[in-house]
């Protein structure tokens, strides 16, 4: 297939380039590089031996992406087979401060990136949602059918908004093949130690911060909170391996050639970790100490999250193949290879 990935060249979706390219299918990548780096693509090249088409385009720049779906469009008009939809901002704690920016971002850009997909004859979209759509899950381990919660930050609110802007488009135009897949925690790293998690600033997620205290950028680790409803008290969630999201997505493309309709999956491993867990794993795989402090917990933080993955499993062949050792050391890999990032 011919597929489009908007914010190709961030985290997820430089691995999921990967893996695309490595099942056979063709691959374009879109991204702004607002948080992201376009040497990830080149990494990418390296990896799996080809230049990737890249565009540097904003998802909200309407004739931006008309030129690209111009340059790639058939005969008949159609341009792509499918749509990978990975960019918008992430920071839960950023997009608190900075809610505005998260809507006009996250909202309208994809109401532009639908408009234009529509018109070059793309109706099949795999999009990048989250666990947090759940809020405070009423149910551990979190299904499918668990009714989604009251988000706790505008990031979250972006994904569960634009989670129903996708259903009502399906049900509005039953051409379009739609893929919700919730998220759960990526972690780790491609093996080659060439692309990995590399975020601007502090990072907001815990391993990249794991890793670059380990590697001395960073003093110490901040813990949120150690006084939750759990075994150790710090926050329990479903680590997934970056890698075994990405073959997620590749999954994901067979429902779109079944004409899916609409369909929703969770993307984890239905396993949770603690956070004194994750240091402790950490520590063991590389040998390294992680000096933490014990900070007051963060507003919105939910106690324990972790997923029932059997309808990926069953529906799509969808299993992860990593555990939080081979996360911890891939992550390592990736950071102790490139202290300052890319």
């Amino acid at each position: 297939m011919r597929v489009l990935v908007t914010g190709g060249a961030g985290y997820i979706g430089s691995h999921t380039v990967v893996e695309l390219v490595k099942s056979g299918h063709q691959v374009v990548v879109v991204d702004n590089l607002v948080n992201s780096n376009a040497r990830a693509l080149e990494r990418v090249a390296e990896i799996v031996g080809e230049e990737i088409p890249f565009y540097k385009v904003d998802i909200r720049d309407k004739e931006g992406l008309s030129e690209v779906m111009e340059t790639y469009a058939g005969e008949d008009g159609h341009a792509f087979d499918c749509c990978i939809h990975f960019a918008g901002l992430k920071s839960p704690n950023e997009s608190i401060r900075l809610p505005l920016e998260y809507y006009d971002n996250n909202i309208t850009g994809t109401l532009v990136l639908l408009d234009v997909l529509r018109q070059y004859g793309c109706k099949n979209m795999i999009f990048s949602s989250s666990a947090s759509v759940y809020g405070n899950p009423a149910q551990i381990p979190i299904t499918e059918e668990c009714p989604k919660g009251q988000c706790t930050n505008p990031y979250g609110q972006t994904k569960s908004m634009l989670e129903q802007v996708l259903m009502d488009v399906q049900a509005a135009d039953p051409e379009w093949n739609v893929v919700l897949l919730r998220y759960f925690n990526p972690l780790g790293a491609h093996k080659s130690g060439l692309i990995g998690e590399n975020p601007n600033g502090i990072p907001n997620n815990l391993m990249p911060y794991i890793t670059q205290v380990a590697v001395g950028r960073l003093k110490e680790l901040n813990v949120y909170g150690d006084d939750y409803d759990t075994p150790d008290g710090t926050g329990v969630r479903d680590y997934i391996h970056v890698v075994d999201l990405a073959c997620g997505h590749v999954k994901a493309l067979q429902a779109v050639e079944r004409k899916c309709g609409l369909a929703v999956y969770n993307l984890g491993t239905g396993r949770g970790y603690s956070v004194l867990e994750v240091v402790k794993a950490f520590e063991g795989a590389n040998g390294v100490k992680v000096p933490y402090v014990i900070r007051k917990r963060r507003p919105g933080d939910v106690a324990t999250s972790y997923s029932n993955p059997a309808k990926a499993e069953r529906e799509l062949g969808f299993q992860a193949q990593y555990d939080i050792v081979d996360m911890c050391r891939d992550a390592w890999n990736w950071q102790k290879n490139n202290p300052n990032g890319l």
